[in-house]
């Protein structure tokens, strides 16, 4: 699940907070980049950051949009333990055949 987003991503999302944050991240991508979505996450997992992603994602109302250079890591509680995954881009591009 998604449990924070900043004005730019509710903006690229086409969200209002409520929404975003009840989203299952999964959720964002389309189903064609799920695998290679999949295969970051665990990279993410076993290493603890990943640099330099890229990928598509879908807005709530279809629109497209290519991430890139894309920072991903594992986030953990005072104690230690993993409690999820966060990301970070500044860089994207929408996609010019709207909507999916």
């Amino acid at each position: 699940m998604f449990n924070f987003g900043n004005r730019m991503a509710l903006e690229l999302f086409e969200m209002d907070y409520a929404a975003l944050t009840a989203l299952p991240s999964r959720k964002s991508a389309e189903p064609v980049s799920q695998e290679e979505r999949n295969h970051l996450l665990a990279q993410v997992t076993e290493f603890g950051c990943i640099d330099h992603y890229r990928g598509v994602r879908i807005s709530a109302t279809g629109k497209r949009f290519y991430i890139e250079n894309a920072r991903v890591w594992n986030l953990y509680d005072p104690e230690g333990i993993y409690t999820g995954q966060a990301a970070m881009f500044r860089e994207w591009t929408p996609l010019e055949d709207q909507p999916a």
